[in-house]
């Protein structure tokens, strides 16, 4: 079998979360939870499930009649994998891929004004998502028994993420000397 990658145990874990689901039905469960901090084109999406299908982790049911969609469902071994997957504690290191953070690097070549707007960007937009993460968290059903644990874990991670990038922002628009009092 080949190496699976994150979009793949996302695919098994939707599925075993929430049961048999087309591409479409994947695209709309990502976007309400893990596409927050691990997006994922959708066109992998309908590339995804029927490879995983292949590898015997998903089995495909094409609708008869309608618009015969293609419903996967997860299999003994698509379970196993996802089994293994989560039992192993073990995770590469973590990727960060922001534009802020790359103008961040090089804003020496450039005029001091330039840290100062957007240092106050971004930490309006991470102040934005601050405010989105602690409304997620709040709508958390308790009742739900279908998730509701791993998403409050998962929100109340985004939350001190989004805190700590607030705070640094803020610090950084109001000293970009980088003579901070905490530093």
């Amino acid at each position: 079998m080949a190496e699976l990658g994150p979009q793949d145990h996302i695919v098994l874990g939707l599925i075993a979360r929430h049961g048999p689901l087309t591409p479409y039905e994947l695209k709309a469960r990502l976007e309400e939870s893990v596409d927050y901090f691990w997006p994922i084109p959708h066109a992998q999406l309908y590339r995804v499930p029927p490879r995983l299908a292949e590898q015997g982790l998903l089995r495909e049911e094409a609708e008869e009649g309608g618009r015969r969609r293609r419903v996967f469902h997860l299999t003994d071994a698509g379970q196993a994998e996802l089994t293994r997957w989560l039992a192993d504690p073990s995770a590469p290191p973590p990727e960060t891929r922001d534009p802020a953070q790359l103008k961040l690097f090089f804003a020496d070549l450039g005029a001091q004004g330039d840290v100062v707007g957007l240092a106050r960007a971004q930490a309006a937009e991470h102040r934005r998502w601050l405010d989105l993460y602690r409304k997620l968290r709040a709508e958390i059903d308790p009742e739900d028994n279908v998730g509701a644990v791993s998403r409050a874990r998962i929100l109340q991670l985004g939350i001190r993420h989004e805190q700590a990038y607030v705070e640094f922002w803020e610090e950084l628009a109001a000293h970009p000397d980088g003579h901070a009092a905490g530093s």
